[in-house]
Formats: structure tokens, C-alpha cells, sequence
């Protein structure tokens, strides 16, 4: 089936702002690289805003769609397909999770406020569910998992910015940092069926580990 002229335009307004970024790009000019003029680009479109909304609409409706083709019940593959969405849409969105102004657009600020509140709701009820399933040691004290399930969203949601503030042009996987804090509270069932699920070299390899010799710029 033939795609019609906005998702067209759609597509190609992608790719032209996470080059360039929103601020610097006009109407004329999205039209431009369309290959149409600025009057037939407003016909579908009548301004910047009612693009953006076009886009984070059409952002929405594929990351509920994904979402759906997760598990029924909470679990940690659920986890990690959350985390693995962010990634995926912060690449094809890269222009509205690297814009922190464009985040309190109107047309955008509460789509993602409501993906936060879902997310850190979601992950909270992953967590529940490892307890009752024995998979996930009890919270040892209030706040704990609330905390993880914060920084789970956290990670996700400003991966690419930090590595953009970093300059850090790597493949390193903010989820193992994410596994990283889970794992001392996973039970002994919960470590069997992690690394069944991850492999062990997966487990093995979360992140460098500590320079003990950095401890000899200090003195004690």
C-alpha cells in the first residue's frame, strides 16, 4: 500500500531535524528538501507546531504498539523491553530527546509526562511481581525499588544525551548499569533465570571493573 503524502512528509521532517535540529530548521526549508513548495507543504501542515504534533502523534501510536506486543504480566524481560524502546526511539526521535526546550513544548510535554508516569509505574510492577515470584529479595528498606524504578526510567530516557554531553561515541549499554544495581537483590532463583535469560558472558561483562589502584591518590 502506497503511503500518502504526510507520512511522506513526515518521514523526510525525521531525518532533515535529527540532522539539524528543530530551532534551525524552517517550514521553507523542510519544504525545500521535500522536493515541494511551501504552499503545498503548508496545505498538509500549516506551521512547525502542527508538524511536531503530526510527529510525536505518530511517535505515540508506535511506542503503544510496541508496548503491547510485550508480555501480559510484569516481568524482567518486560524491564528490559522498556529500556530497549527508549533506545530505539531515541534514535528515530533523536531531535526531541536531545532538545531539552522542546521537551516543555506543549505539543510534547505531556505525551512525555505521561511515558514517564507509565514507565516508572511499569517498572515498579516488575519489581513487585520478581518479590511475589521469588525472583527479587524483599524491599530491605522503604524506597529502595521505588529508587531503582526511577533510575530504570532515568537511564533510559537521557542515555543519548548523557553520551552526547560525554562525547562518548561507544557502544556501552546503559542497560547493564540498570542490571548492575538490581542484581545484588536478586534471589538465588532470580540470578539463575537473569542469566538464562541474558547468558552469563552477558553477566560477566556488566561494565569495567573498579582500579583498586586509584585508591593510592588518597591518604588514610
Amino acid at each position: 500500500m502506497a503511503r500518502d503524502t504526510k507520512e511522506l512528509i513526515i518521514e523526510k521532517a525525521k531525518e532533515v531535524l535529527n540532522q539539524r535540529g528543530y530551532d534551525a530548521v524552517s517550514l521553507h526549508e523542510l519544504a525545500t528538501e521535500l522536493g515541494m513548495s511551501r504552499g503545498n507543504l503548508a496545505y498538509h501542515y500549516t506551521n512547525k507546531d502542527a508538524l511536531l504534533e503530526a510527529i510525536v502523534a505518530e511517535m505515540w501510536e508506535r511506542i503503544e504498539e510496541d508496548r503491547r506486543k510485550f508480555r501480559p504480566f510484569p516481568s524482567f524481560e518486560n524491564l528490559h523491553n522498556e529500556v530497549q524502546l527508549y533506545y530505539k526511539y531515541q534514535q528515530e526521535y533523536a531531535f526531541l530527546f536531545l532538545n531539552p526546550l522542546l521537551l516543555n513544548h506543549p505539543a510534547v510535554q505531556e505525551r512525555f509526562r505521561e511515558m514517564t508516569r507509565k514507565t516508572i509505574a511499569d517498572n515498579e510492577a516488575s519489581l513487585a511481581f520478581a518479590i511475589k515470584s521469588g525472583t527479587l529479595k524483599p524491599e530491605p528498606f522503604p524506597g529502595l525499588y521505588h529508587n531503582i524504578a526511577f533510575i530504570t526510567w532515568m537511564l533510559a530516557f537521557y542515555w543519548s544525551s548523557q553520551q552526547l554531553i560525554r562525547g562518548e561515541q561507544s557502544q556501552e549499554d546503559g542497560e547493564k548499569i540498570i542490571w548492575s544495581q538490581l542484581i545484588p537483590h536478586l534471589t538465588a532463583k532470580g540470578l539463575k533465570d537473569f542469566k538464562a535469560f541474558f547468558g552469563e558472558d552477558y553477566f560477566n561483562n556488566l561494565g569495567e571493573p573498579l582500579r583498586m589502584e586509584t585508591a593510592h591518590n588518597f591518604t588514610f
